[in-house]
């Protein structure tokens, strides 16, 4: 009997989510849906409180100066809704308020995600279908960082059951926050089968129908030889561009009720693109910029589109990034690298990192660079260069 209840259930939830993607699809008229969203935007700063560094004196004019100083500094602290947590929580709200009268913030705070060290939830019908993140899980300079930001994340059922138009306003909202997309997933659902199924998307690839510029995307598959529940990927999340096919219908109402629904997924990230609020306002586009592949499987489906390509960034910023960092990891191990040791050897791990991290201005030749691609330049640059003659005692150095 459970297991009649569960399946009952099963399909219901199926049914569910397949009758919503097909109103949104009327509503919309658009074939290409947004599936998954993550954007992190940077917290509000204010200026800091200056300390009155005059020497004491007992004088009234003195104790008027100061007590005026001190009004001064107390007007001018933030208000308590100034705070990271309370920014997230706001920004949570605003999150709602677009996405739909059914979704609500989580009147309780939660233990973070992501490295982040607390979120906001969001729910619908009680059920987490995302969150907004703030505050950094450790006290590490990268931390330090991601402190400075809040981060929102909305899983696929948040997508879903949002009201229509949701991604415009989204759009709108990470124009605002100047925020950067850090994924977006973009599905495109064949609802009553796609003509060959999954077999011929495998035949595709092989036939090299799904190269790009003249390379074969990674290939890696999953359940192929069970026959069922199947999904292929294309591409890899490392380049910022997989593509999953998969069974839909399977995973929803089971293997056994044979619904032949197959989804294209589209997923972006932005270790190497840098992702615009377009994409949320116009998917279908971006979908077809994918590939010659991608634009005929939407031909397929009924929708022409203007490809709008995500493009990698270029191969020589890459290179020149990593030269930049190369050449000054080779200063610090040639010219400051005895100073560096000394003061790693008599500060505290605290004071070591205070000292180091307190410059404000980034060396000239480095100031053009994100952060990512300073991150990816350094650990390229330590590997290549500073580690192999660098020693262990130097090595020990961070």
């Amino acid at each position: 009997m459970t297991k009649v209840a569960d399946r009952n259930a099963l399909v219901l939830d199926g049914n569910t989510v397949k009758l919503r993607l097909m109103a949104e699809r009327t509503e919309s008229k658009r074939l290409v849906h947004v599936d998954w969203l993550r954007f992190t935007a940077k917290v509000k700063t204010y200026p800091p409180v200056l300390t009155d560094r005059r020497r004491e004196t007992t004088s009234v004019w003195d104790e008027g100066y100061r007590l005026h100083k001190l009004l001064t500094i107390i007007n001018g602290l933030p208000d308590a809704d100034q705070s990271p947590a309370q920014q997230a929580a706001d920004l949570a709200e605003r999150v709602c308020t677009i996405l739909g009268f059914d979704f609500v913030r989580h009147h309780e705070l939660q233990k973070g995600h992501d490295f982040y060290k607390h979120r906001w939830s969001i729910k619908r019908n009680e059920e987490e279908v995302g969150w907004v993140g703030f505050g950094a899980s450790s006290d590490s300079p990268r931390q330090r960082t991601q402190a400075e930001t809040l981060h929102v994340n909305l899983y696929g059922k948040a997508c879903t059951f949002a009201d229509t138009g949701w991604t415009d306003k989204m759009a709108n909202l990470v124009d605002e926050l100047q925020a950067k997309i850090t994924r977006v997933d973009l599905a495109l659902d064949f609802f009553d089968g796609y003509a060959g199924g999954i077999e011929r998307v495998w035949e595709d690839y092989k036939a090299g129908l799904c190269d790009h510029y003249g390379r074969r995307p990674k290939l890696r598959d999953l359940n192929w030889l069970q026959g069922n529940s199947r999904s292929l990927y294309i591409g890899s999340k490392e380049a910022g561009k997989e593509t999953n096919v998969y069974e839909k219908g399977d995973q929803l109402f089971g293997p056994e009720a044979d619904v032949d629904w197959l989804r294209f997924e589209l997923r972006y990230g932005n270790k190497l693109r840098v992702i615009e609020s377009e994409v949320l306002r116009r998917p279908q586009d971006f979908f077809a910029g994918a590939s010659d592949w991608h634009a005929a499987v939407l031909r397929e489906a009924g929708d022409k589109a203007t490809p709008e390509p995500i493009q990698c960034k270029p191969r020589e910023a890459i290179m020149s990034v990593q030269a930049e960092c190369a050449r000054n990891a080779r200063w610090v191990l040639s010219t400051a690298a005895a100073s560096v040791g000394v003061a790693a050897t008599f500060l505290d791990e605290e004071q070591f990192l205070e000292l180091i991290v307190s410059a404000v201005k980034r060396p000239s030749r480095l100031r053009g660079f994100s952060d990512a691609d300073l991150r990816a330049g350094y650990a390229s640059a330590f590997q290549s260069y500073v580690a192999p003659r660098s020693g262990p005692v130097a090595q020990g150095v961070h």
